[in-house]
């Protein structure tokens, strides 16, 4: 069931720009999920300083969204290195307490569109397939994302990594 923005955010905007202060936006929105490790969050805020320092040169590309004035939740994605054309959805996350509100959703769909609008073939993508992550992987499902493949064991015991693919 698709879920869309409630009325009352009326004032969403859309940014590409990374500024020095989505280091702490990025970990600000992580934290709020209780879904990710510290190892976790760093790895995410080391790719926003190299999209800082080397700007869209580094292959990270971000889109950042916005609901009255403040960054809600965010997406970083690249085209894999080597392949043609395919593309890797690194990050997505929202603000927990915006969660539910169909702003992921905005989100990928603009990911989406301007991987398409750079000719891109496909997107990957992963989640642990822990029961913590359920709403991440029907999330992905009900967005047209197929899994194709579990490796076991891949982050923890007993934690395994899901990875998804969507043909564009």
């Amino acid at each position: 069931m698709k879920t869309e923005a409630k009325p009352e955010y009326k004032n969403l905007g859309f940014r590409k720009t990374v500024v020095p202060t989505d280091i702490m936006t990025v970990t600000d929105i992580l934290k709020s999920t209780g879904y990710f490790k510290s190892y976790d969050i760093e790895a995410a805020t080391e790719l926003v300083e190299d999209r800082l320092k080397n700007g869209e040169g580094g292959g990270y590309q971000f889109y950042f969204l916005e609901v009255e004035g403040r960054t809600i939740g965010y997406g970083c994605y690249g085209e894999i290195p080597r392949t043609t054309k395919n593309y890797e959805l690194y990050w997505l996350a929202v603000n927990n307490d915006f969660r539910g509100k169909g702003f992921g959703r905005m989100l990928l769909e603009k990911i989406e569109a301007d991987i398409k609008k750079k000719t891109g073939r496909g997107i990957y993508t992963e989640s642990s397939n822990m029961e913590q992550h359920s709403q991440t992987i029907e999330f992905y499902k009900e967005n047209g994302y197929r899994q194709i493949s579990v490796y076991k064991d891949y982050y923890d015991i007993k934690d395994d990594r899901a990875t998804f693919y969507k043909k564009l």
